[in-house]
């Protein structure tokens, strides 16, 4: 029993839950289970009129829809996130008011990044994260509010909550074209890495290259715990590959997607270079997002392919690390534990996917989906937002400065995300460009 509480398959129940509920409120028709949302705003009528889809600020926090969507959304989350925390056996009291504080903070998250001028130009994504570096960077984060920063808890469970808008059949139509950027790319990118930390910077601390290697090129943080533990990562050298991880998620969500709009890349093959190329799998459906939504579901498809090589890497990892450089074979790893790493809430995502292309499609029509996930996309949106609000309440640069090592760790990413990007870019004009082969072209529910 306890093996379905960890945060992996909590994420998916929590998803799983929301997405249940949704459907019975839009097809039934009984009660309405909308979460809420800002409209682009503007502080006054004369502003507003500069776009008819801006509405006067005054107007919108004073209609009690708003309100009331409020309510339910805190209520929503916030019963199935403590929940969540209960059953893996935290403290639901030290849990409840933090949680609140974040929801706060994120609620300024998403009322700054509605407003008009400034909506045009960042995402919200952005914004969060702004907002949780100045309080981490600056006055500190309380005791009291860590206990709700569960930055890949909010992560995943987003990302279930998205699987129902992904149609499985441009998983399928999408597989091979996935597989050849995943699948080929990562693996070498692992290779160079390694043999540019170990032989280039002459780095001896093995466990940490092969962690940021993993990081790098596979999803960040999750990759980073699978292949650290398997190469017996030290926990401070965890940290280090994590945070360097995050800190270039988060440059590379905000800026990527504007250096592929100036190269004029259409959000196919944009979507499949975020997807490849930005470590956290949060973050590439954010970065995705700002290209657009074919962007958004093409990035997520090549992630979600790359996020499978997960268990497989942290496996070769550990007999590699156990046979090679740790010079013995006495250790045996399984499928048993490929199994253990790999990310549970993958699954919950493929699965989602699975009951809206198959069920819930067929049955209702592509209407009814796309009701559906007009409400779900607003809990997935808020899961995010609590997700990198959080990030940046847990990113201290003076801490980080401190453990670089001389800065080698520090070049080792920055080249190896440097042949990353480069070969990404590569396979995915290889592939996508229409020179060579077929572009695949992905069905989206509207």
């Amino acid at each position: 029993m306890k093996k379905l509480l960890t945060e992996d398959w909590l994420a998916v129940w929590i998803g799983f839950i929301v997405i249940a509920v949704a459907c019975v409120a839009v097809l039934t028709g009984w009660f309405d289970f909308s979460a809420m949302k800002f409209a682009t705003w503007s502080l006054g009528e004369k502003a507003a009129a500069a776009s008819d889809k801006v509405v006067p600020l005054a107007t919108q926090m004073g209609a009690w829809a708003f309100w009331r969507k409020t309510i339910v959304t805190i209520l929503v989350l916030g019963t199935l996130f403590t929940l969540g925390v209960k059953l893996q056996g935290g403290s639901v009291k030290k849990y409840i008011p933090a949680f609140l504080m974040l929801f706060v903070l994120a609620f300024v998250v998403r009322f700054i990044s509605a407003e008009f001028t400034l909506n045009r130009y960042l995402e919200w994504a952005f914004w969060a994260l702004i907002v949780g570096l100045l309080i981490s960077n600056t006055v500190g984060v309380p005791a009291w509010l860590k206990p709700a920063i569960k930055t890949e808890y909010y992560i995943k469970t987003g990302l279930v909550i998205m699987g129902f808008s992904v149609l499985f059949s441009n998983i399928a139509k999408f597989g091979l074209y996935g597989l050849g950027i995943a699948w080929i790319v990562t693996p070498i990118v692992i290779i160079f890495m390694w043999w540019f930390g170990t032989k280039v910077l002459k780095m001896d601390n093995k466990p940490m290259v092969i962690t940021l290697a993993a990081a790098t090129s596979v999803c960040g943080t999750s990759a980073a715990i699978a292949t650290g533990a398997a190469a017996k990562c030290k926990k401070d050298d965890l940290s280090i590959a994590i945070s360097i991880s995050i800190i270039f998620t988060i440059l590379m969500m905000v800026f990527e997607p504007m250096i592929i709009k100036w190269c004029g890349m259409n959000q196919l093959m944009g979507g499949a270079l975020i997807g490849g190329t930005v470590d956290s799998t949060g973050a590439v459906v954010l970065a995705g997002n700002a290209l657009g939504p074919e962007a958004e579901q093409a990035a997520v498809l090549v992630k979600s392919i790359q996020n499978i090589l997960i268990g497989f890497i942290a496996f070769f990892v550990a007999v590699f690390f156990a046979t090679r450089v740790e010079n013995s074979g006495a250790e045996k790893v399984g499928a048993g534990e490929i199994w253990k790493r790999f990310p549970k809430f993958i699954i919950g995502f493929f699965v989602a996917s699975l009951v809206a292309s198959f069920l819930i499609q067929p049955i209702f029509g592509g209407d009814q989906v796309g009701a559906i996930n007009k409400v779900l996309d607003q809990y997935k949106n808020w899961a995010f937002v609590l997700a990198f609000t959080s990030i940046g309440l847990d990113t201290n640069f003076k801490e980080i400065a401190r453990q670089m090592q001389g800065g080698k760790v520090l070049w080792l990413y920055i080249v190896g995300q440097v042949f990353n990007i480069a070969l990404t870019l590569f396979a995915v004009w290889f592939l996508l460009s229409g020179v060579v082969f077929d572009v695949p072209v992905l069905d989206m529910f509207k």
